[in-house]
């Protein structure tokens, strides 16, 4: 078929499900869709920014089953039936306490713009979650792929450092 308007084939469409934050979202999505797309212009999740589009900066990053993964580079229908965590899921949902790196990000003044700062956050999660209490060479590797143009990194090291000495990374 060919969107007659524009003379293009039009896009082949797939139902699927996403479990993004703990709540399950049946789709109909593009094939050549990007999970990024799909998380900010259908699911309103405008948490994971847009930077580069490229796989090169981080601001995208969100965990599929636990892993940081770059949603720019990443197709929606690839995550069919995969546990999604973006930065909206970080808060707890009952009382809507932020998590502790979110705290300790805060309180080190790991932020400055903040544009950088929901795709460190899931980064630095993932991390975390498996290894409790890396070092700071091992903090510095998992954040490569996050570029802050603003903080110098100091403050968000001593953030993830801050939670990985208290050991709460709930």
């Amino acid at each position: 078929m060919h969107d007659e308007s524009s003379g293009r084939p039009e896009p082949q469409m797939r139902t699927m499900e996403l479990v993004v934050n703990g709540e399950e979202r049946p789709l109909r999505v593009a094939t050549h869709e990007t999970l990024l797309e799909v998380l900010r212009e259908r699911l309103d999740l405008t948490g994971a920014k847009l930077g580069c589009n490229q796989g090169e900066c981080g601001a995208c990053t969100v965990l599929i089953d636990g892993e940081a993964v770059l949603a720019c580079m990443t197709l929606a229908v690839e995550c069919d039936g995969q546990e999604i965590l973006t930065i909206e899921g970080l808060e707890d949902p009952t009382t809507g306490a932020l998590d502790p790196l979110q705290e300790a990000f805060i309180e080190h003044h790991g932020t400055q713009c903040g544009f950088c700062t929901p795709g460190t956050l899931m980064s630095a999660k993932a991390l975390l979650a498996r290894n409790p209490h890396p070092s700071e060479a091992e903090i510095r590797e998992e954040i490569q792929g996050n570029l802050c143009r603003c903080t110098g990194y100091a403050p968000i090291i001593e953030a993830i450092q801050a939670v990985a000495e208290g050991g709460s990374n709930d």
